[in-house]
């Protein structure tokens, strides 16, 4: 069994698609235009004038050295009188962000909407091959992801962070409109709320002064996993350095993460029910704190600690030190890998939300109370499958968190074979786009987004695919119980 769709976009329909399926070799439209570190600033904006061009790369023997834009001109050299004799190297950006030329262009939006930039230098191996710019981007694209993120880091008070991320909204429903794939409109909406989180540790480190320590801040659940919809509430940690000190630095991190998550809440991101937060004190603990954390659930696989590999184990660096967070995740795969102990406790946690399907294989709507003949696509169908994809990817001692990601990997270690992946793979995307054109219809007729789909909505081929989805999550679950059975410990 096998869901399809259609990988090839169709002019106007995908255009984020597009992004995923278009090398950014093909976004270059000239050789790049280079000067040398020690060029006059004068030369080098007259140089941008005769080419029409925003930016210039700096190059010295053959390799990138910096570069320099048009608003670096404005802000670094005409709003402070320096002089235009100076060397572009003063006012350059050194070791800018790269990409390389075969890389697909949505990777260079990411990287644009992540880290609030307009210009990046393509690579060829080492080689300077080019720039693409914002506008590159969005001349292939019906949202503006870029601007938006630029729009957030733009913001200098908690209100105007508030009316700006009211914009989420509108941009799901674009990509919903341009039939954009759950896989990338998750990866998007992921990137908007790691602009937001960001711009708001900026401004909270504003007003309460510069971090004591380093931290790293950490996005959990769907948001680590880069799967965030406009219907999400908030999963985020902080990790400390070990040279923290409670006495001393307690109150600061108290404060700012209050001041972050309190403003997530106020910009959409409710605070999470069951306060898997930065601003609970257990979860914003030294670097030492956190891997007891993890040495006791995968120690002790008991129901709390499997309920909390649903959050934790889908970790990804935001804000602060990244090294932080990466040395966790590295310890943390290498005690899952072939790990039995927690692996099988780890799967029998992935087959405990079934998908909504009777004894004759026909689909179970729920019955009574305000959801009667729906489904709920999220924690019937989605959950289901990401709840296996991160076993696979513990049990390969991988430290991916995509879901898509982590399905991949499976399939290379040979834990579930290449054709049950492309099945889950596809039913992944199927239910997931299923729910982001429901949370945009529901939002566009002024109702709150939520997850419950009726059925009888659904032309009789939608709910076909609804239902061969479903049984290839039943499907793969039972694979995984003869696999893995939990009374085998």
């Amino acid at each position: 069994m096998n869901i399809q769709t259609d990988p090839t976009p169709t002019p106007g329909s995908d255009a984020t698609t597009t992004l995923i399926t278009t090398p950014v070799r093909s976004l270059l439209k000239r050789a790049p235009v280079t000067l040398p570190p020690q060029t006059p600033i004068i030369e080098a904006a007259r140089l941008m004038r005769e080419h029409r061009i925003s930016s210039v790369l700096i190059v010295q023997d053959g390799a990138l050295f910096g570069l320099i834009t048009d608003r670096d001109l404005r802000n670094r050299v005409v709003a402070t009188g320096l002089d235009t004799s100076r060397p572009i190297l003063e006012i350059a950006t050194l070791a800018p962000l790269t990409i390389d030329i075969e890389r697909p262009a949505f990777d260079a939006l990411l990287l644009m909407a992540r880290h609030n930039i307009h210009h990046v230098p393509v690579l060829d191996g080492q080689a300077v091959v080019g720039m693409i710019t914002g506008s590159d981007l969005n001349e292939r694209q019906s949202n503006s992801a870029v601007y938006l993120a630029g729009a957030i880091y733009n913001q200098d008070s908690l209100q105007a962070l508030v009316q700006t991320s009211a914009r989420i909204k509108l941009l799901q429903q674009s990509l919903a409109a341009a039939e954009a794939s759950a896989y990338s409109t998750g990866h998007i909406v992921s990137a908007i709320t790691d602009a937001l989180s960001a711009r708001l540790l900026q401004l909270g480190e504003l007003q309460f002064g510069p971090a004591p320590v380093e931290y790293a801040w950490v996005a959990a659940g769907s948001q680590g996993r880069n799967e965030q919809t406009a219907k999400s509430d908030q999963d985020n940690c902080m990790v400390l350095a070990d040279d923290y000190d409670q006495a001393q630095h307690g109150e600061y991190f108290k404060q700012l993460s209050r001041f972050v998550c309190d403003g997530l809440d106020a910009c959409g991101y409710v605070h999470c029910p069951g306060e898997m937060m930065a601003m609970t004190d257990q979860w914003r603990q030294p670097l030492q704190k956190w891997r007891g954390y993890f040495h006791h659930w995968i120690a002790f696989p008991e129901p709390e600690a499997l309920m909390l590999t649903g959050v934790f184990f889908d970790q990804r660096f935001v804000y602060g030190k990244a090294a932080l967070i990466d040395e966790l995740r590295a310890e943390v795969v290498q005690r899952t890998r072939g790990n039995k102990s927690f692996l099988v406790p780890l799967a029998g946690n992935a087959l405990q939300r079934q998908p909504p399907l009777n004894w004759l294989g026909n689909i179970s709507l729920i019955k009574g109370g305000a959801h009667e003949g729906c489904v709920d696509l999220k924690m019937q169908g989605i959950v289901p499958i990401t709840d296996m994809a991160r076993f696979y990817a513990l049990a390969a001692g991988s430290d991916a968190v995509n879901t898509r990601d982590r399905l991949q990997i499976a399939a290379d270690s040979g834990a579930i074979t290449a054709e049950r992946v492309r099945d889950l793979i596809d039913a992944h995307e199927f239910l997931g786009t299923l729910r982001l054109q429901h949370q945009a219809q529901r939002m566009s007729e002024g109702h709150a987004a939520d997850n419950y789909l009726r059925p009888d909505e659904l032309s009789n081929l939608e709910r076909g695919h609804l239902k061969n989805a479903f049984a290839v999550v039943k499907s793969v679950q039972g694979s995984l119980a003869r696999l893995y059975p939990v009374n085998q410990l």
